[in-house]
């Protein structure tokens, strides 16, 4: 373990390192901690978004034995509880956006634990529905924060052989939040599961506090020092060992800094081939369905004729989200973003294509269904899987890497606040639309749109595995990327 913790970091991407850097050996390690420190906030958000699967249930109760609101919430308050979050998050980014240029990626992302706590404290104290909904719009505008800060912070602490894996954290840590409060929530009172929220984000606010700030945030601010006692931290080197690198993130920011982005300046040239892919990717990830999926869960089992507790099954289901997502940071560098997406788009297409199948032959009553069962558990697991390898956690990745530093502060509040009015449309529209045509229809049209993602990747999504930042906008300029190193 000793040997893979330490390297030789070639910052410049020339294969030259200097003696020096052959001496002093990197700590790895802690590019992996602190990231993970700092996805403990995303982790949180995933506990969040999560809460309405098991909550439901007891807003739902009749008898009101555990539920704070005098009455039972009607399917029409209980749709505004759900898509709520996802209005309060179209905000939350340009907020976000405001705070890691003002005040850096760090206190950025410790800000956000401002939103998360009202918006616990007003859930923990409901007296009606007006509190739930209040509460969902704050954890959506802490959601939008993180997603546009978060990618940001662990994009530009990362060195490039790791960005990929520390990108992809969003991903894996979302869906441990959804494990956790799928596997507590329909055990405990309501109100236990709001006193587990308040803990988590204190949990973030303790432990990140004594993270680094961005290197880069010091030298946009003309604080180099700052920066060099970071990247220092963040490295495990002495200052002599982190000089050549912090010397190219200067001059990489030096360079960006020369120009002053405005927001026409994301609609020009290369910067506006990152913004629209990045916007096109988080499209295809909110147009797979994954919230529709999720939703109809309990449907999906209940049509295989599972005799699972559908809260059972809900656990199941975190855990596989899980490990899939574990997956993606082991191998996103070394089979690069563009495959997986490949993979994650084709799989998700499949996944889609046999659940609409299914719900079609039982809609026609089909002699057919009652021998294919474990047919939508099968596309089920399949779908999620899938989706976790790549559509899940690589378009926030490759949006940190495409969008060039003097723009990101502009467009990635934009491209985030774009993903969440769509997560918005699927999570409100899609019960109606799927009663006025068939689910399988509108399973369908997501499996159309995740095969659309697929030709998308492979015509336009550049490869970004092994580049440093720089050479990404080179190829997004048109340039040819330098070969890839073993």
């Amino acid at each position: 373990m000793a040997d893979r913790a330490s390297y030789a970091y070639d910052p410049v991407g020339t294969g030259a390192v200097s003696q020096q850097h052959r001496m002093e050996a990197g700590q790895l390690w802690r590019q992996y901690v602190i990231a993970g420190i700092a996805n403990i906030a995303i982790a949180s958000t995933g506990y969040s978004m999560g809460w309405t699967s098991p909550v439901n249930i007891k807003l739902q109760d009749k008898n009101a034995t555990d539920s704070p609101l005098p009455e039972p919430l009607s399917p029409d308050e209980l749709a505004w509880v759900g898509s709520l979050l996802p209005v309060g998050a179209i905000f939350g980014p340009f907020i976000g956006g405001l705070a890691a240029s003002k005040i850096g990626r760090k206190w950025g992302l410790m800000s956000s634990a401002i939103p998360l706590f009202v918006g616990w404290i007003l859930v923990a104290v409901a007296k009606n529905v007006g509190y739930l909904y209040a509460g969902r719009i704050f954890w959506g505008i802490a959601v939008g924060m993180l997603f546009t800060i978060s990618p940001m912070y662990c994009a530009e602490i990362a060195t490039n052989e790791v960005r990929g894996a520390l990108g992809s954290f969003l991903q894996a840590f979302i869906t441990l939040g959804f494990l956790l409060v799928y596997g507590i929530g329909p055990f405990v009172s309501y109100n236990v599961v709001a006193y587990v929220g308040v803990a988590f984000v204190a949990v973030f606010s303790i432990s990140f506090y004594f993270m680094p700030e961005s290197p880069m945030y010091h030298l946009i601010k003309s604080d180099r020092e700052s920066a060099a006692e970071c990247l220092m931290t963040i490295r495990g080197r002495s200052r002599t060992g982190i000089e050549t690198e912090l010397n190219q993130i200067a001059a990489d920011v030096n360079a960006s800094m020369e120009k002053t982005a405005t927001l026409a300046d994301v609609f020009r040239g290369s910067n506006f081939k990152a913004f629209y892919i990045s916007c096109a990717l988080v499209f295809f990830q909110q147009f797979s369905g994954i919230n529709a999926v999720l939703f109809y869960m309990n449907t999906i089992f209940k049509a295989a004729g599972s005799d699972l507790d559908p809260s059972i099954a809900t656990i199941i289901i975190g855990a596989v989200q899980v490990v899939a997502s574990m997956i993606t940071p082991l191998v996103v560098d070394r089979l690069g973003r563009r495959i997986l997406l490949l993979v994650s788009t084709c799989g998700t297409a499949i996944g889609l294509a046999l659940l609409g199948m299914y719900f079609l032959l039982n809609s026609q009553n089909s002699p057919v269904v009652s021998s294919i069962g474990f047919l939508p558990i099968l596309s089920l697991v399949l779908f999620i899987v899938t989706y976790c390898w790549g559509l899940g956690p690589l378009p926030w990745a490759v949006m940190g890497e495409l969008l060039p530093i003097e723009v990101k502060a502009v467009a990635s509040p934009i491209a985030t606040a774009f993903c969440w009015i769509m997560s918005f449309l699927v999570t409100r529209f899609f019960e109606p639309i799927a009663e006025a045509v068939g689910m399988y229809v509108a399973f369908w049209i997501f499996g159309v749109c995740c095969v659309c993602g697929f030709f998308f990747t492979l015509f336009l999504v550049p490869e970004t595995k092994g580049k440093s930042l720089q050479e990404i906008q080179e190829i997004l300029a048109g340039g040819k990327s330098k070969p890839e190193k073993a």
